[in-house]
């Protein structure tokens, strides 16, 4: 690299660049000045180039950041999702809720399916795409969610824990139904639901029938509210397969 300004400038905007936290910007500098003098780049496009690839860095930091954030349980993604293994799921639809544009509608998500056939995949997908685009997203198991209520509660404190999982704009409920539920949890949850209505959107994924929500919360008129508002505006995709965990298994079986 030959620069022909002078040093102390040089050094000078390497300084500022420094405090203002503009690393990518400091790291490409010389490249893009060599290529500038060498008439490769326009003063414009040497800007364009350095700020450009700044913004990109940043980018994926804050991409970064708000997917820990989230809490999400690991970072699969569509891509990764075996459509072919779960054939009974729509490829098509699926896409088109990873557009995000349930959330600009405040709508909701319901997958329901036995254990292992990929609904924590999917909602944890739909997770990770909402806070790549910086939409607030959390994700909690069911039971986790209703134990910290539920402590929050005795404690004097339901209202400010209550606002943890109303305030975000994407919540994902995972696994409702497959453990029990206590006695309360159901009003609870009614709580959660009832304020994120209409307003923010909500993925819950589950494998109890809604026909058993009754029987779930042992109060079919709370069960009754809770779906009611959970399934207006809503999306259901009920998954009908085998395990991803018993797939290996099955297969060995098979040609043995």
């Amino acid at each position: 690299m030959s620069i022909t300004v002078e040093t102390s400038d040089y050094q000078q905007l390497i300084s500022h660049l420094d405090y203002l936290g503009l690393s990518e910007i400091r790291n490409n500098l010389p490249q893009v000045i060599d290529r500038v003098q060498k008439k490769e780049l326009s003063f414009l496009e040497a800007l364009l180039k350095l700020t450009g690839e700044e913004v990109d860095q940043k980018r994926v930091k804050r991409q970064t950041t708000s997917i820990k954030m989230a809490g999400l349980p690991h970072l699969k993604e569509l891509k990764d999702f075996d459509f072919d293994f779960q054939s009974s799921i729509d490829r098509n639809q699926i896409y088109d809720l990873a557009s995000l544009h349930f959330i600009e509608n405040n709508e909701n998500i319901i997958f329901l399916g036995s254990p292992g056939v990929g609904k924590t995949h999917l909602a944890t997908s739909l997770g990770i795409e909402a806070a790549k685009h910086r939409m607030r997203t959390y994700f909690t198991k069911a039971t986790d969610m209703l134990s910290t209520l539920r402590k929050a509660k005795k404690e004097n404190r339901l209202e400010a824990k209550m606002k943890h999982y109303i305030s975000c704009r994407l919540l994902i409920i995972d696994e409702l139904g497959f453990l029990p539920i206590q006695k309360g949890d159901e009003k609870l949850l009614f709580q959660v639901i009832d304020k994120r209505y209409e307003k923010k959107s909500t993925i819950l994924t589950t494998n109890i029938q809604f026909s058993d929500w009754g029987e779930l919360f042992e109060d079919p008129r709370i069960a009754n509210a809770i779906l009611d508002r959970l399934l207006h505006h809503s999306h259901v995709v009920t998954i009908v397969g085998d395990s991803y965990r018993t797939k290996d298994l099955i297969q060995t079986t098979e040609e043995n």
